[in-house]
């Protein structure tokens, strides 16, 4: 029984090996989903064989619910995929890498910059708060300074309004 069992690890193993090995050198999506089903397959029987050695039926349950999944994964994918290739006529996994929302950068490009960006960049210059009773310098983009907290009325910030006159109009 043990030459048996071996057998079949060693055609799970291989399944999933062939699956994975397909998987990361495709760059087809339909190949892509293939070969995620091949590697579940492996497992699959790797569960049924461990089942068969113990005489239980656990390996048999989760193969059902691998294979449930499986099925399930299978026709969202190919649906998913039918849709994308209706629309750009290629099934590429780079031209699907790019898919993004307009105005957003690339993922790729945020990594690639990353990895060539090898000087940290200057720290963040926070405002700091004026000292209670003293008006703050504030400079604009263009290095002008700007006074907001001057009042319309006043000469300097710390001066209280000038009181205006009121005229009375009489209407009769």
């Amino acid at each position: 029984m043990t030459g048996e069992v071996e057998r079949y690890l060693v055609v799970g193993a291989a399944l999933f090996v062939l699956g994975a090995l397909g998987f990361f050198t495709r760059r087809n999506l339909i190949l892509m989903v293939l070969s995620a089903e091949l590697m579940l397959h492996g497992v699959s029987l790797t569960f049924v064989t461990f089942g068969r050695m113990h005489n239980s039926f656990q390996g048999q349950s989760f193969t059902i619910f691998i294979l449930t999944v499986a099925a399930c994964e299978a026709g969202l994918a190919l649906s998913l995929i039918l849709a994308l290739y209706q629309r750009s006529k290629t099934l590429d996994i780079d031209f699907w890498s790019e898919l993004r929302e307009p105005g957003l950068p690339s993922p790729r490009l945020a990594e690639e910059r990353e990895a060539r960006d090898l000087v940290a960049p200057p720290p963040l210059e926070f405002p700091h708060l004026a000292p209670a009773g003293h008006v703050p310098d504030l400079e604009d983009e263009f290095g002008k300074l700007v006074d907001d907290a001057r009042s319309p009325t006043a000469d300097t910030p710390l001066e209280p309004p000038e009181p205006r006159e009121l005229v009375k109009s009489v209407t009769k």
